[in-house]
């Protein structure tokens, strides 16, 4: 199995770029809430063990290596609101929220960023990198950040709104999710642009 690896950020310091930030976000797919992204400056000397695609990590080990990543490494998180991915659609919104992302970090020089484009308008020079999160550690870390960022947000929202069952699902469309907004109703945090959604205020009326 292929682990991420340090080699991209090695890379581009033997070529100048001194500060490489890993950026993901998370929260493309759910229904609700915001899309999180994060972005990351590593030290080499103190990279924590065990980072690796967020998606192959227990909820606790994440949550472990988010407390550790804020001790030892240059993390900033960044955010697009529900209202942003409905005016927006959501890859643009995303990309707000890698750019804020990146703004929180001072004097980075690069940015690895996961996916296949690169946002517009980035501080710095950007590199996409196909499933970037399973080969850059940079990218894992910021994976990681964004997922444990966004997941106890959703946790805080399903307080507010309950029924839908955020705190699991996290607002992705599950069995349980879509039939709570069937019986339920579209919440103020529902992404209004999304088809499940759109379909039931639409079918509302």
């Amino acid at each position: 199995m292929t682990q991420p690896h340090y080699r991209f950020e090695t890379a581009l310091a033997r070529d100048g770029f001194a500060r490489v930030a890993g950026v993901d976000e998370v929260g493309r797919g759910p229904l609700a809430g915001p899309v999180v992204a994060a972005a990351v400056v590593l030290d080499p000397e103190h990279i924590p063990d065990g980072l690796n695609d967020s998606k192959k990590l227990t909820a606790a080990r994440r949550e472990a290596l988010t407390a550790a990543l804020w001790e030892c490494a240059d993390v900033a998180v960044g955010e697009a609101s529900v209202a942003e991915i409905d005016s927006l659609n959501i890859r643009i919104a995303s990309h707000l929220a890698m750019q804020r992302a990146l703004a929180g970090l001072t004097g980075v020089d690069a940015a690895l960023i996961d996916g296949r484009d690169i946002p517009a308008d980035l501080p710095c020079p950007g590199r996409a990198i196909i499933k970037g999160d399973a080969q850059s550690l940079s990218i894992a870390a910021a994976s990681i950040v964004a997922k444990t960022t966004r997941d106890a947000q959703m946790v805080a929202l399903a307080a507010q709104f309950p029924g839908y069952g955020w705190e699991k699902n996290a607002g992705y469309p599950t069995k349980m999710h879509r039939a709570a907004l069937l019986d339920i109703g579209v919440s103020p945090v529902h992404r209004r642009s999304f088809k499940p959604v759109h379909n039931i205020l639409y079918q509302e009326k």
